[in-house]
């Protein structure tokens, strides 16, 4: 039972066969209910038409008929005149009978298909609808789900689509306003400075120019990160794919970092210290060189942020299938766990008092990344004890074949 109901080809074909076996058995009681009667009638007209032409009916139709020979023989081998008339009333009684079946069972059989069919067009009706407010911007219509069948599934992906509509709307809202406020704040600072100057409350001094440039440096990564987030996100941009060193990449970037790191005493721990890929036993991967050193020196930056002076930030690669997973593991503010799930969204940052400018970032490095590793067909997450005891960022990419 459960199986048919599953089955939305086997409830239309159940169907079918019902308004057949309905249909036949309406058919079937009509002619068992009306042929006696119809047969009656046609034999009282036929036997009254033969008593007003003077000719009296036999009682026992053919009675007497083929005793002699020569044309009594004749007719007995075939119909006598009382055999044929008896056959026609036969034959008109069982029509009659026949044309109120038909007509019993072809109203029934409609009214059980109409039955049917509105099982399977009341479910479809409402997903039209729903699908039109949709598409006029309504995104929080959802349709009712009934059943297990296709249409059942059908419905279920219809409101998930939903979902993620509504959900995609309000990103973008949300990204409106996350963009204006990032504007505002450089744009701001910049003529507070403006506006000092002209009022001669502040000193057209090289420390004051050097403020207006770094709001305007900040303005200008802002702008960059947006376009290189829509140009990731979108996929308006060709991946240069070629075998590539994992380790080789990652010591390469660390070198571009080293001064970072450095400066902030924070101690960087690679894996195989700082040799060769040929040291290690990993397989290349096929990726675009370009592309996932911004995915490492992103996680990087994000790990010195977020990292204590005198802590550490670890990497390690390891092979799990067909794949490569590279952590980086750093000691510095950690991460709750609701805060996990949204830390790759735009301008999401774990501290909300940080300040841009207090080296919280542009707040979009992870979610291009995460655009980046998607590309790939690889994976991207964030693993942490809770607030105070560190992060751990991990992504994978596959191994070429």
């Amino acid at each position: 039972m459960k199986f048919i109901q599953k089955r939305i080809s086997l409830k239309l074909f159940l169907s079918y066969f019902v308004v057949l076996i309905v249909g036949a058995a309406v058919l079937l009681f009509t002619v068992m209910f009306t042929a006696q009667g119809a047969y009656s009638r046609h034999m009282e007209m036929n036997t009254t038409g033969i008593i007003n032409n003077g000719t009296r009916v036999p009682e026992m139709m053919g009675m007497g008929q083929g005793r002699g020979t020569g044309s009594g023989t004749g007719q007995g081998a075939g119909l006598g005149p009382g055999q044929g008339d008896g056959y026609i009333n036969f034959r008109a009684g069982v029509l009659e009978s026949l044309g109120y079946a038909i007509i019993a069972a072809i109203l029934v059989a409609v009214m059980v298909s109409i039955i049917f069919s509105q099982q399977i067009i009341a479910p479809l009706r409402a997903m039209m609808s729903a699908s039109q407010r949709i598409a006029d911007g309504r995104y929080d219509e959802r349709v009712a789900v009934s059943g297990t069948d296709e249409l059942a599934q059908l419905a279920e992906r219809f409101n998930r689509m939903a979902e993620r509509l509504e959900h995609t709307e309000s990103m973008r809202r949300q990204l409106i306003g996350d963009v204006s406020h990032e504007l505002r704040t450089p744009l701001t600072a910049i003529g507070g400075y403006m506006e000092g100057l002209t009022d001669g409350v502040l000193p057209a001094s090289a420390e004051t120019f050097e403020q207006v440039k770094m709001e305007s440096k900040r303005l200008s990564r802002l702008v960059d990160d947006l376009q290189e987030l829509s140009r990731v996100e979108s996929g308006a941009y060709r991946l240069n794919i070629q075998p590539v060193s994992l380790v080789d990449l990652l010591n390469t970037t660390a070198r571009r970092l080293s001064f970072q790191f450095t400066e902030k005493h924070v101690l960087l721990h690679l894996p195989y210290g700082s040799s060769e890929s040929t040291h290690s036993d990993l397989p290349k991967v096929m990726v675009d060189e370009d592309r996932i050193t911004q995915v490492m020196t992103n996680l990087l930056a994000n790990a010195l942020i977020y990292t204590q002076p005198g802590g550490d930030v670890t990497v390690s690669m390891e092979q799990s299938g067909n794949e490569i997973q590279i952590s980086f593991t750093d000691t510095g503010v950690g991460i709750s766990p609701e805060n996990c799930e949204h830390i790759f969204d735009r301008f999401y940052r774990v501290d909300k008092s940080r300040s841009r400018a207090g080296g919280g970032g542009s707040g979009i490095g992870l979610t291009i990344a995460r655009a980046i590793v998607d590309a790939h067909g690889g994976r991207i997450w964030a693993q942490s004890d809770g607030e105070g005891l560190g992060s751990k960022f991990i992504f994978t990419v596959p191994i070429s074949k």
